[in-house]
């Protein structure tokens, strides 16, 4: 896939809300996206629709944030761009509250997180919608889930990887039992804390992370920090396209405690309900397309290329003919 190097949108303006979300408002007079007569938004008509579209701040989401945007403008909605939110609180918190009407979350994310379930549902579909059912009493409806997996992992250079022999969760658990002071691991904060991330994970392969070998660095700095040797292993996402780029070995969860963390469109009930056939029409295409090769491919383009989200939304949006 071709993406162009420009951006499509004047530089984000920060603005402040009333409820101290902090939303960081991309302005909407930049353009909007036009659709060709033969693509699937035009057959599509959301005009005179108006919707406030909601992402989080880190590259993928603000890919999904800009697919979104672009989508429902080039079906003719009038949209606000509030994508770049601190975060899952501060993106379900917009959602919540009004200050956005619809944002990809993923369904791992919102069992877990948001719901605060702790059966696990390992099957995809099963989890999609256990969430949409769940969902329905707060007032927000799931739908076009999409196949690609952004799930965590664990991770080793491939220098660590030989030298250790650690290839699998199961081998790193066995590892920090017989080496505790050389089991050292990077993790963002969001990983040390989260039941599905090394609270979990310890708890779930039988071994303890010992005191001292932890050392905070969140996914910019991760590669950077195990490079220099200050950790042997590193917490990681599945879709960082930085992975292979940095020759990371990706440990086995041979025990499959990792859920699954498909996105799917998470929108405001009654925004739904007024135009449901459309919005499926629009999203469900788009789903069908972000698999895992093409969201590694997507941010590869903004993490390893530096090009903007919004111009890399826009290629792959016109390029499977959804625009």
């Amino acid at each position: 896939m071709k993406f162009r190097t420009t951006s499509r949108i004047p530089a984000v303006v920060g603005a402040l809300t009333a409820s101290a979300l902090a939303l960081a408002a991309c302005g909407d007079d930049g353009g909007s996206a036009t659709a060709s007569e033969d693509s699937v938004a035009s057959g599509v008509d959301l005009s005179g629709v108006s919707i406030t579209v909601g992402s989080k701040e880190y590259p993928e989401q603000l890919i999904l944030g800009q697919i979104l945007v672009q989508a429902l403008e080039g079906a003719g909605a009038d949209v606000t761009d509030q994508t770049g939110l601190a975060g899952t609180n501060v993106a379900r918190a917009a959602l919540e509250q009004g200050e956005t009407d619809v944002y990809y979350e993923y369904t791992g994310t919102a069992w877990l997180t948001i719901l605060k379930e702790t059966r696990p549902i390992n099957d995809a579909e099963e989890l999609f919608d256990a969430v949409a059912a769940a969902e329905e009493k707060n007032g927000i409806s799931w739908f076009a889930r999409a196949p690609f997996n952004n799930t965590y992992a664990v991770g080793a250079t491939a220098d660590t990887a030989e030298s250790t022999g650690v290839t699998s969760l199961s081998e790193y658990a066995e590892f920090v039992q017989d080496n505790p002071e050389e089991a050292t691991i990077c993790s963002s904060a969001e990983f040390r804390t989260r039941d599905d991330g090394l609270p979990g994970l310890e708890k779930h392969y039988g071994f303890t992370q010992p005191p001292g070998t932890v050392f905070s660095a969140e996914s910019t700095v991760v590669y950077e920090a195990a490079d220099k040797g200050e950790c042997a292993f590193l917490n990681l996402v599945s879709t960082d396209a930085r992975i292979a780029e940095n020759d990371i070995v990706v440990l086995e969860d041979d025990k499959a405690f990792f859920p699954v963390y498909n996105p799917a469109v998470s929108m405001n009930s009654d925004v739904y309900a007024e135009h449901e056939e459309q919005y499926n029409e629009l999203f469900n295409p788009i789903a069908e397309l972000l698999t895992q090769e093409t969201i590694l491919e997507l941010n590869g383009a903004v993490e390893l290329d530096g090009l903007p989200a919004d111009g890399v939304a826009l290629d792959f949006l016109e390029e499977n003919g959804i625009l």
